[in-house]
């Protein structure tokens, strides 16, 4: 595109050079509107190519849990664009989801396409809510996954364009990948880069760190209970899920190679035999459910520090776990919120698993400081509640 001044500005050059340069401003500056309305295209974490609309304004959550994500881009109002979601939030995680429906409390208005795990998802009911576009969970568990070929075909055949994010499988790879094609999808690329500035930093906090140590050192051994009071029996673990955060702050997972996949049980004779430097649990319990499931680790939203600990006495105190050398000695047992394996704040884990393994390397860490600034920047809910503990 070429411009030239009119005529009748060339007996004024000062005026002219201003004219053209404000021309050349609302010219050239901006794209034409028919681009800015364009459709876009993304590659989702499965690896797919996805056109989106032009303008998102109806969106679904195949994981209700994926909420607190969704609320980094929309502070205001995270129901705004919400025409449904599944409805696992408030099965397993009762008391964080409450504290998102005291703030946004049309959200339990949201109509619900599913239960707590893929095979409760209804097809036709998602279809008749009308999204344009399904940002499910890669790895699927409590809401539909890329192997869900057929539900993924009758959303598509509909008109929904479906994306795929992942705070589960891969964490550390994929966090930011994934809070990058949120961003894309919403439309707030500003957003997603703020948000992957502060956790890159924050997971670097840790890595720079365990990157001084000499050639050779031997991470600290751990058992790592998965959630815990589930069953009455002893030792669910895992080397997948929370392992992967357990594994970035330099630990020596004792169920490594061990068990098939990502989770299992270990003979509770190996743990005795081996006994690990420490123990930590993961914590699936709340303040509501600690009379009905004493067993279960108290965390999250609701939990208080005296109750949090408490929780962990009576869960160490099982047989098979009161045998551990770890649990009889002070500082050498912990528990951790288990829902961390699933959430875009997933770098605070590492901090915290950082400080029990190596506590001279990480004095001066804090976590509970990096978890607010998290929630104070990112989040439009305040900072309650307890994630961890130790006795």
């Amino acid at each position: 595109m070429t411009f030239s001044c009119p005529r009748w500005l060339a007996s004024a050059p000062g005026l002219a050079a201003l004219f053209c340069a404000l021309v050349c401003s609302l010219v050239f500056a901006a794209p034409p509107a028919q681009a800015q309305n364009a459709p876009q295209t993304v590659t989702d974490l499965a690896g797919r190519t996805v056109t989106l609309p032009a303008k998102v304004e109806r969106i679904l959550l195949g994981e209700g849990r994926l909420l607190p994500a969704l609320g980094v881009f929309e502070r205001d109002d995270v129901a705004r664009r919400l025409v449904g979601m599944m409805g696992d939030y408030e099965t397993l995680d009762a008391a964080g989801y409450a504290q998102w429906r005291g703030r946004f409390p049309q959200l339990d208005k949201v109509p619900r396409v599913g239960r707590n795990n893929a095979g409760s998802f209804s097809d036709e009911q998602a279809i008749a809510l009308r999204p344009q576009v399904a940002i499910l969970g890669l790895a699927g568990g409590h809401g539909p996954s890329k192997n869900d070929r057929e539900t993924l075909a009758r959303l598509e055949a509909a008109g929904v364009a479906v994306v795929f994010v992942d705070f589960r499988h891969n964490p550390l790879k994929n966090t930011p990948r994934s809070m990058e094609l949120l961003g894309a999808v919403l439309g707030k690329r500003q957003e997603a880069e703020a948000f992957n500035t502060t956790w890159r930093t924050q997971l670097e906090r840790v890595e720079s760190r365990l990157r001084t140590l000499p050639a050779g050192t031997r991470h600290p051994s751990v058992f790592l209970e998965n959630r815990v009071g589930l069953a009455d029996d002893c030792c669910a673990t895992m080397v997948g899920l929370v392992g992967v955060l357990l594994d970035a702050a330099g630990a020596d997972n004792v169920a490594r190679g061990r068990i098939p996949g990502e989770h299992g049980t270990l003979n509770p004779e190996f743990l005795i035999a081996t006994q690990p430097r420490l123990y930590i649990g993961t914590g699936i319990g709340s303040m509501a459910t600690s009379d009905k499931s004493p067993l279960r680790i108290v965390l999250g939203a609701d939990a208080t520090p005296e109750a949090a600990r408490a929780s962990l006495v009576r869960a160490t105190q099982r047989r098979g776990i009161a045998q551990l050398q770890a649990v009889q000695q002070p500082g050498r047992a912990h528990a951790i919120w288990h829902h961390y394996y699933n959430s875009p704040f997933n770098v605070v884990a590492v901090q915290v698993f950082a400080k029990w393994l190596h506590p001279e390397l990480f004095a001066d860490l804090d976590p509970r400081a990096t978890l607010q600034t998290m929630f104070t920047q990112f989040q439009p809910i305040p900072l309650t509640g307890v994630y961890w503990t130790s006795l």
